[in-house]
C-alpha cells in the first residue's frame, strides 16, 4: 500500500457509493415512474448500456489524454448526470431519467478501470493485492450507498431525487481526491512494439476465461441484484429491509478484497474462479429456498462473495493476456462484454421478476453459471493439451 494506492481505493469508494446507491433506487423510482412494471429496470439498464456504449471511447480518452484526466472526464459526467436525474425524479420525467443513467455510463465505465490502473501504482509482484485493495474501496459504498439512499431519500419533495442530487457531490469529493494521484505515462504502441489485433488477442484462452469468469459471473450477478429490491417489495419487505439487503449484499462483495489477492498468489487465480462459481450457484440454492428477509440476506450476501472470487480472479488472470503496449485496447474490450452483459441482465431482471416471480428469475440464472463451469474445464483440457505439447 501507497499513497497513490490509498487514494485510488478511496476514489474506488466514492464510485460505489455512486453505483450502490443507484442499484438501490433506480429500480424503485424506475417502478414509479415507469409506464408499465415490466419497464421497471430500465434506469438501471441504460446505465449498464451507456457504459458498453462508451467503454471504446473510454479506452481512446485514457490513450489520448493519460489515467488522471480521462479519469478527471469521468467525474465530471458523474457530476452532470446526476444532477439531471435527481431534475427527471422530481419532475417525474421517466424517459429522462433513462438518458441522464445513460448518459452516466461514461462515468461508470471510466472509472471501471480503477482497478487495472492500481496494477500500475505498484511493482509487478504485487498486481493481484493491488487490485484486491482497489475493490475493497467498495466497502466504503456497502455502508455510505444504501445510507446515503435511507438519508436523502425525501430531502427534495419527490421521492429519492435528494438521492441523486447527492451523489453529484461525491463525484466532487472523488475529483478531487484524484488529483492528488499521478499515475506513470501508459505505454502506447510503437513501429517496434505494435501490438497484435484484438481478434488474436481475444482467440487466446486464457482471454477466454477470464472475460467468462469476470462478464458472467458480474452479469448473474447484476440480475439477481438488481432484482432484489423489486423482488423484496413484491414480498411485503420494507425499503429498509431491501437497504439492508443490498447493504450486506456489498459487504459481500467487497470485504474479500482484503485477501482475496493473498488466495490468488497461493492458490492461483483458476481455483479461485471455480470457488466463486460454486458460491454463486450456493446463493441460488438459498434464494430457491424461501422469500423472507433472513433467505434474501443470506443469499445476496453469498452472491456478493462469490463475484468477488469471480471477478478478481478473472481480472487477475485476464492481466496475463495482453502485452502492455496492448493495455488499453484488451481492458476495453473486456468491459464492453461486461457492460454488455449487464444490460441484457439489468433489463431481463425487471422483466423477469415482475412477470415470472423471483423464483423462476434464480432458476433461470442456472444457464449462465453453467457457461463458467464449461469455460472452467476447457480451459483446463487446454491447459493440459499445452502442457502435452511443451513435453514432446
Amino acid at each position: 500500500m501507497n499513497r497513490r494506492l490509498l487514494l485510488l481505493v478511496l476514489c474506488q469508494g466514492f464510485f460505489l457509493t455512486n453505483n450502490v446507491t443507484f442499484i438501490t433506487i433506480n429500480g424503485l423510482v424506475g417502478l414509479r415512474l415507469a409506464p408499465n412494471a415490466w419497464l421497471a429496470t430500465l434506469p438501471v439498464t441504460a446505465y449498464v448500456a451507456g457504459s458498453a456504449l462508451f467503454a471504446g471511447l473510454v479506452g481512446r480518452h485514457q490513450r489520448a489524454w493519460g489515467r488522471r484526466r480521462a479519469f478527471q472526464l469521468g467525474l465530471v459526467a458523474a457530476m452532470a448526470t446526476t444532477a439531471l436525474c435527481a431534475w427527471a425524479a422530481w419532475q417525474g420525467h421517466f424517459w429522462l431519467l433513462v438518458a441522464g443513467a445513460t448518459l452516466a455510463g461514461y462515468y461508470n465505465a471510466n472509472a471501471g478501470l480503477y482497478r487495472f490502473a492500481a496494477i500500475e501504482l505498484v511493482e509487478p509482484r504485487f498486481k493481484e493485492r493491488a487490485i484486491s485493495w482497489v475493490l475493497a474501496g467498495g466497502i466504503l459504498g456497502a455502508v455510505v450507498g444504501p445510507n446515503l439512499a435511507r438519508w436523502t431519500r425525501d430531502a427534495l419533495p419527490a421521492e429519492f431525487a435528494g438521492a441523486y442530487a447527492a451523489l453529484a457531490f461525491v463525484a466532487l469529493a472523488s475529483l478531487v481526491t484524484m488529483s492528488f494521484i499521478r499515475f506513470p505515462p501508459l505505454p502506447l504502441p510503437t513501429l517496434s512494439a505494435p501490438g497484435r489485433p484484438l481478434a488474436e488477442i481475444a482467440a487466446q484462452p486464457v482471454y477466454i476465461l477470464a472475460v467468462i469468469a469476470c462478464a458472467v459471473g458480474y452479469g448473474v450477478m447484476n440480475l439477481l441484484m438488481a432484482a432484489t429490491p423489486i423482488a423484496m417489495a413484491m414480498c411485503a419487505h420494507p425499503f429498509d429491509d431491501a437497504a439492508l439487503v443490498i447493504q450486506w449484499h456489498v459487504l459481500g462483495m467487497f470485504v474479500p478484497s482484503f485477501f482475496t489477492g493473498s488466495l490468488i498468489r497461493r492458490f492461483g487465480a483458476v481455483r479461485v474462479i471455480a470457488v466463486g462459481l460454486l458460491l454463486e450457484c450456493a446463493c441460488v440454492a438459498v434464494a430457491l429456498s424461501g422469500v423472507d428477509l433472513t433467505r434474501f440476506l443470506v443469499a445476496l450476501f453469498t452472491l456478493g462473495v462469490g463475484w468477488n472470487f469471480l471477478f478478481i480472479g478473472g481480472t487477475t488472470l485476464f492481466t496475463q493476456a495482453y502485452r502492455p503496449e496492448e493495455r488499453t485496447t484488451a481492458q476495453a474490450s473486456m468491459d464492453t462484454i461486461i457492460f454488455a452483459t449487464m444490460t441484457i441482465t439489468s433489463f431481463s431482471s425487471g422483466a423477469l421478476v415482475t412477470t415470472q416471480g423471483w423464483t423462476l428469475l434464480n432458476l433461470g440464472s442456472i444457464v449462465p453459471l453453467a457457461l463458467i463451469g464449461a469455460a472452467l474445464l476447457w480451459y483446463a483440457a487446454q491447459q493440459r493439451a499445452a502442457l502435452r505439447a511443451r513435453t514432446r
